[in-house]
């Protein structure tokens, strides 16, 4: 059994944010692979079951809030005995340009509460697919950009991105990252990927990064995603319960 895990907050409220693009790449694969099963309620999570090449796979979008998601992989993983090794976990990254992502294996959480949460329960040799979503350029504004909805300009690269990875998570779930990041490359961004020769593309060994079609600039259709999160309006945030535990912890007593 494999676990793909996609990071996020549940509820209807936060399902176009930034910070849930995981959610948004384990949902594409589920739609685009007949195998799977319904999603259910189950180790604190929604999870659904089926196959992906020549492996059974598991995937999970824990419902407790981002900074507990280490409690639903946690008990998944105890639940069907598989290693670090065997668990993908896809988030949003916000040290990667928009459209870019990366593939790597082990490492530290970088602040990322999802990650600090999962390392916190099962270690941190699990591999990781990043993706991302850009920096807003500010610190005080990071908070309501990573729980801001993607700007429409933005369909034009997370689309292609999430349809290839759905396209080729059957390599994800056969622990063929390097395999895996070519194929992205190649499709997102083939110019690259020549140039670049048979170095892997976003790679677990090489570490390098590849990306779809960028958002256009504020001038084209729609906004750019730091624009858009500096000329957003502030929502209200929560001052109490999980969320607000959430943000403490994202960017430290202010938020």
């Amino acid at each position: 059994m494999r676990l793909i895990v996609g990071l996020g907050n549940p509820g209807a409220k936060y399902e176009r944010n930034r910070h849930n693009i995981g959610f948004l790449a384990v949902d594409e694969i589920h739609r685009c692979h007949s195998s799977f099963s319904p999603w259910r309620a189950r180790f604190q999570a929604q999870v659904s079951e089926g196959r992906l090449g020549s492996e059974k796979v598991l995937l999970v979008k824990p419902s407790t809030y981002m900074n507990e998601s280490g409690r639903a992989v946690g008990e998944a993983m105890r639940f069907y005995k598989v290693e670090p090794q065997d668990i993908v976990v896809i988030y949003d990254e916000l040290d990667l340009p928009p459209a870019k992502f990366r593939m790597k294996t082990g490492g530290g959480h970088g602040g990322h509460n999802g990650l600090r949460s999962i390392t916190a329960h099962i270690g941190g040799d699990y591999r990781r697919l990043r993706l991302g979503i850009g920096h807003p350029g500010d610190k005080k504004l990071v908070s309501n950009y990573v729980l801001g909805d993607f700007a429409k300009a933005d369909s034009d690269w997370i689309e292609p991105l999430l349809r290839e990875i759905a396209d080729n998570a059957d390599l994800l779930a056969e622990g063929k990252d390097s395999q895996f990041a070519n194929k992205l490359t190649l499709a997102l961004e083939p110019e690259k990927a020549k140039r670049g020769g048979s170095k892997p593309a976003g790679g677990d060994q090489g570490g390098k990064t590849a990306a779809a079609k960028p958002p256009k600039s504020p001038g084209g259709k729609g906004q750019s995603h730091i624009r858009q999160a500096r000329q957003a309006k502030t929502p209200e945030l929560p001052k109490s319960g999980p969320m607000a535990d959430m943000l403490k912890k994202l960017l430290g007593n202010k938020d």
